[in-house]
């Protein structure tokens, strides 16, 4: 099987807000295929590695009905807050399409 990332497999990756100290992101996959692609070659570690979170506080929603998978984390910074990069959580999305899977 050949490498490819995430935003080539899936129909859209999307981030954003789930409250102020959380961050959502949706993959929607579009077919079955893609969907058990992304189920078996995106680990939830993996998720936590490239958003520099803890493993155990990210939590995965495997939604077959709709091919959708979806994380849940803490935001690394209080929205709003002095640090805050990212004011609605838009960007993360970006970096999490980039990750290769098998």
């Amino acid at each position: 099987m050949n490498l490819a990332n995430l935003g080539q497999i899936a129909h859209k990756v999307r981030s954003k807000n789930a409250g102020p100290f959380w961050l959502t992101v949706d993959i929607f996959c579009g077919t079955q295929e893609a969907f058990a692609r992304v189920v078996n070659g995106l680990s939830t570690a993996r998720v936590a590695s490239t958003f520099g979170a803890d493993e155990a506080a990210v939590k995965r929603f495997d939604i077959a009905d709709l091919n959708v998978v979806k994380f849940s984390l803490p935001r690394p910074e209080v929205q709003g807050s002095l640090r805050d990069r990212d004011m609605h959580g838009a960007s993360w999305a970006a970096l999490l399409a980039e990750v290769e899977l098998q």
